[in-house]
């Protein structure tokens, strides 16, 4: 599924919807490709990685690679999977870093058991509720991908996807999957009470419970954190957008700091950070120019 910066607004296939025309809006669009790359952030931080330390991550809905590439940035490597052939061309002509695979997450992750350390999803889970055909049922599509997903990640590692579900009918019918193949988490949301700003981010444990991060506010101090958990026993989601049945989950001296990464100190474009960049590339076997006294150097403008 095509990982998007904004909620679909067609019931259609998604393959189909996102054409070589609506490719080209998440390359060329400055705006998306902000919101893409800040909510990719935001999902990274939800993973709560080690520091430090690069991982092996899963991107599902991969898209034009827009929140791969924020990925690489931070020091990982990623793989990507997305079912629409113009956004994965989309991402070769942008060069990205990560590999590709053409593939619909609601068959299945066709990866080896325990081969990723983590994996996001922007803007695609949501696509598994719909039934394009007769075949189509979202139930059973949505427990091939979680008990699939399951499998691939490795034993205590978490997956973060953001998600943008109609009402509440949807959202505890992707919660209610979750659980039967073996998931613990919970639901945060971001900036609940803005129309626009507002998003879901399902945070998913593939080992024992994790304690669960704040949604994040336009004032921490004056709104009630809005964050909920489920269990495999006992999923609390009778209503899940007022989230006023859920059990808060509560911190402790145990949860974790935020992701934050010590290489973020790199600044962007800079010559150290191309080095990077192409080095890791290196790694990978692509075929990559030698570095030389101009790499990483600014280019006048040209008038």
């Amino acid at each position: 599924m095509a990982s998007r910066g904004r909620r679909p607004e067609h019931s259609g296939p998604p393959e189909l919807f996102y054409d070589k025309n609506e490719a080209r809006k998440y390359v060329r669009n400055s705006r998306m490709i902000d919101v893409q790359t800040k909510m990719a952030g935001r999902a990274l931080e939800l993973l709560h990685l080690p520091e430090d330390q690069p991982c092996y991550l899963l991107d599902i809905g991969c898209g034009s690679g827009l929140s791969g590439d924020y990925l690489s940035d931070e020091g990982h490597y990623w793989v990507g999977i997305d079912i629409s052939p113009a956004m994965l061309d989309a991402a070769l002509d942008r060069d990205t870093s990560g590999d590709l695979l053409l593939g619909d997450m609601g068959q299945g992750i066709p990866f080896k058991p325990g081969s990723f350390d983590g994996c996001i999803s922007i803007s695609a889970v949501q696509w598994l509720c719909n039934a394009n055909k007769k075949s189509d049922i979202p139930a059973k599509r949505l427990y091939c991908f979680f008990s699939s997903l399951y499998a691939v990640l490795v034993r205590g590692a978490r997956a973060v996807l953001q998600l943008y579900p109609e009402n509440s009918e949807q959202l505890e019918l992707i919660t209610t999957q979750a659980t039967k193949a073996g998931f613990t988490g919970g639901v945060v949301v971001d900036y609940p009470n803005s129309a626009k700003a507002k998003k879901f981010y399902l945070c998913l444990f593939s080992g024992p419970s994790a304690f669960l991060p704040k949604g994040l506010s336009e004032d921490n101090e004056e709104e009630e954190p809005r964050e909920s958990t489920f269990t495999a026993e006992s999923p609390a989601w009778t209503d899940p957008f007022s989230l006023c049945c859920l059990r808060p989950q509560l911190e402790g001296p145990g949860s974790r700091v935020p992701f934050r990464m010590a290489r973020r100190g790199v600044v962007r474009k800079s010559r150290e950070w191309v080095l990077e960049k192409k080095e890791r590339r290196r790694r990978q076997g692509k075929e990559v120019r030698p570095d030389t006294q101009y790499t990483g150097r600014r280019r006048k403008p040209r008038f």
